[in-house]
């Protein structure tokens, strides 16, 4: 049994509601972090993490010598002994200091990679779990845990895992609630497209992922590099960082950057489907019905590309930009500020001729996009449009 992105955002709350702790098990890269940070959100809860595989022994409660003579203890007969006091991790500083000053808001504190930790940390830590105190510190009321794990051989679905994991202690599997997530590409794609228009993906990769759903978490797969939805994130943000380079340099990094997310097979896929994207929006696709959502839904490169064929070809008898001037001016404005400015420079620079025909011709649309051109290309309103 398990559950989808959407539905632990339903089971997740419930459990911490009804006073239990939720161990969210799935396998790497699946979005446990992001799941925890949304049902934050959701509850209108501070979230606090702590990466237990980063933990060391001792990390969270490190003794500390006393300050002062008066923290000193004498003897009669053995010397003078120190009275040790403990301090405390930071994160567990910040969480008091989060529920004294807002002691009425909830407080998230997510344990990750629980069971990546060392046993020695996992028992130092299990005092927070089953009895929220640390040494002589009680955790204030308005904090809930909540662990999250990857899976090990021992548990009941994953009996072929092969992570590297220390299995957790029979008190704890019996003291938290497991709920085993597993992806979605429908509710991965929900979350994709953040909020408004400003996704948390971009577009290209929800575009792929839609056509190859298979790939957004394989799950026969080999030991070395594969896609998992974290993987397909950080391939988004270098998406985004490649195509602002000149087409002859992304062209030739794509592969190899692909691929050391998702691995080569599926890591050079992409790179082609990134590749394709120009050939899939024509100029005459520009001027049929469905031309002004192919272009919305295009890649930021591919609108600028087809912009730029389209000046490159005007002499064709049906792609006249001064028919079809208005039309041109309002695919123009939905470039962002640089592709305009890299439209119209082309345009000031190499072809002057579709200018001169635009004022020559006489037309109110036309003599508006020439003005338009003008200022864009002296970066006058650069930005402003």
């Amino acid at each position: 049994m398990a559950l989808t992105y959407r539905q632990l955002l339903v089971a997740v709350p419930t459990v911490i509601k009804a006073g239990n702790v939720p161990n969210i098990v799935g396998d790497a890269g699946l979005g446990k972090t992001a799941l925890v940070t949304d049902v934050a959100r959701q509850m209108g809860a501070a979230m606090f993490t702590t990466v237990v595989s980063l933990v060391e022994k001792g990390d969270l409660a490190i003794p500390v010598p006393p300050l002062t003579s008066d923290s000193f203890v004498d003897t009669q007969h053995y010397g003078r002994l120190a009275n040790v006091q403990y301090g405390y991790a930071e994160t567990l500083l910040r969480i008091i200091r989060q529920a004294e000053r807002e002691p009425n808001r909830p407080i998230i504190w997510l344990l990750d990679e629980f069971n990546r930790g060392t046993q020695a940390v996992q028992s130092e830590l299990m005092n927070l779990v089953l009895q929220r105190r640390v040494n002589s510190l009680q955790l204030p009321g308005s904090v809930h845990l909540v662990i999250a794990e990857n899976p090990d051989s021992t548990m009941e679905e994953f009996a072929d895992s092969d992570y590297a994991v220390a299995a957790g202690d029979a008190a704890i599997k019996d003291r938290t609630v497991r709920l085993v997530m597993q992806p979605s590409l429908d509710d991965w794609l929900n979350w994709a497209a953040g909020i408004g228009d400003r996704p948390r993906i971009a577009p290209l990769v929800q575009q792929y992922l839609r056509k190859h759903p298979q790939q957004l978490a394989p799950q026969e797969h080999g030991d070395d590099l594969y896609p998992t939805p974290r993987s397909w994130e950080r391939v988004s943000k270098n998406l985004t960082e490649l195509l602002k380079l000149p087409e002859e340099q992304w062209r030739q990094l794509v592969d190899d950057v692909f691929s050391g997310d998702l691995g080569s097979v599926v890591g050079v896929e992409f790179a082609e489907y990134v590749k394709q994207q120009g050939q899939e929006l024509t100029v005459d696709g520009l001027l049929s019905p469905t031309g002004p959502q192919q272009f919305a839904d295009a890649a930021e490169f591919v609108k600028l590309a087809v912009m730029k064929s389209w000046v490159e070809q005007n002499n064709h008898p049906r792609w006249n930009i001064v028919d079809h001037a208005a039309l041109f001016s309002d695919y123009a404005r939905q470039l962002s500020p640089d592709g305009q400015f890299s439209l119209a420079t082309a345009v000031g620079e190499s072809h002057q001729q579709i200018a001169e025909e635009l004022v020559a011709s006489n037309r109110e649309d036309a003599a508006k996009l020439v003005d338009w051109l003008a200022r864009v290309a002296t970066r006058a309103d650069r930005g402003a449009e």
